[in-house]
This record gives structure tokens, C-alpha cells and sequence, in this order.
């Protein structure tokens, strides 16, 4: 978010602080001097805010919250907090079964990754960025550089993703995983060959 939207998003904020300031108060059937007189603040300051000619600030707004017993945010309109709840949708990709665990763009990207046990041919690629692995089920065969290993369950890696790199299944069934990429690790792959082929182990 650049300076110019964080600040007007700040300023219709505090333009909606006080009519919220007023229709609180009527609700509890208080009188400006009534909260003065709780509140230490003169009847003119407290005018001002709810006409929205007297920017509000911490030292006004928390003794006003106080003797509303209200929350601060409730003063200020806070937004409410999001869901926190990932709601995405798989997608396949040559046979590989991809759930996204965020929403955000850039940044890290987690990955459910479900890959079937035809998947068995190293293809190595690489691109910018470093990528961690978790075995959930199955057996991970995982082709990086010159090594050639297979994880089982428990199991993580971890790698520079500009070495070339391959993972898919040792052909004995399925495997499930956990992918975490850096900032740069959905780009796209660029073909790199082997140097040579080895079989798993």
C-alpha cells in the first residue's frame, strides 16, 4: 500500500469518528456535560469531535472509550478482523495436484502437493528462488544436482531452486507433501538437463 492510499484510508477513518462519537453517546442517553464531567474533557472539545472539527487523538478518544465502557476500536471503526480461514481451489497440472495454503500474493507460497505414482521420469528445471519440502505420506524422490534420494514420511529438504531439481514419486504409490517457496518461486521453470540419470534408491 503506497503513502497516498494508507492516508486517505486514515482520513475517512477519522471522518467517521464523530458521528460514531455522537450516536454512542445518545445511545446511553448522555448529555455532553454528563461527559465532561466523567471524562475531564470541556463541553466545546467534545462538541468539536462529534461535529468533526477537532481531530480526535489517543488522549481524547481513551478516556471517552472509558466512561463508555466500549472497546477503542469500536470508537474508531476498527475493520473487522478477516477470516483467517484459506479457501482455495486445487489446480492439476500435468497430473500433479496442487492446493494453495495462501492467499497472498508474492511473498512465501505454501503448497499441498499430491503427486501420482506414474509420475516416476526426472524432469530437472530450475528457477530463482529456495524451496522447502515436508513428506506427509508416501515416498519423495527428490533429484537435486548430483543427488538423487528419496524421502519418506517426517522427512524435509530444503534447496537453492537455481540448481536443477526434480520430485515425483518412486513409483511404489502416491506422495503427499508440503512445498514452501521464497519470494521468487513461482516463476516460471526453465528446462535444464540432467547430467546423468540414477535410479532411486
Amino acid at each position: 500500500m503506497d503513502e497516498t492510499r494508507q492516508s486517505e484510508e486514515i482520513d475517512d477513518v477519522l471522518l467517521g469518528v464523530g458521528p460514531r462519537l455522537r450516536r454512542i453517546r445518545k445511545e446511553r442517553g448522555a448529555t455532553l456535560a454528563g461527559l465532561s464531567e466523567t471524562t475531564g474533557i470541556s463541553v466545546s472539545t467534545l462538541s468539536r469531535l462529534e461535529s468533526g472539527l477537532r481531530k480526535p487523538s489517543l488522549e481524547l478518544l481513551l478516556p471517552i472509550a472509558r466512561a463508555h465502557q466500549v472497546p477503542l476500536d469500536e470508537l474508531v471503526g476498527a475493520p473487522p478482523v478477516d477470516d483467517p480461514r484459506v479457501r482455495t481451489k486445487p489446480v492439476v497440472r500435468n497430473g500433479r495436484t496442487m492446493l494453495p495454503l495462501t492467499r497472498q500474493p508474492g511473498g512465501l507460497q505454501a503448497y499441498k502437493v499430491i503427486i501420482p505414482a506414474g509420475d516416476t521420469e526426472p524432469d530437472p528445471r530450475t528457477h530463482d528462488g529456495y524451496e522447502w519440502l515436508y513428506v506427509l505420506s508416501g515416498r519423495l524422490r527428490v533429484v537435486l544436482a548430483e543427488h538423487d534420494v528419496v524421502l519418506t514420511p517426517g522427512e524435509a529438504a530444503e534447496f537453492d531452486t537455481r540448481l536443477p531439481h526434480w520430485f515425483g514419486s518412486t513409483g511404489e504409490g502416491p506422495v503427499e507433501f508440503m512445498s514452501l517457496f521464497g519470494p521468487q518461486g513461482e516463476r516460471m521453470h526453465v528446462r535444464a538437463r540432467p547430467s546423468r540419470k540414477r535410479k532411486a534408491d
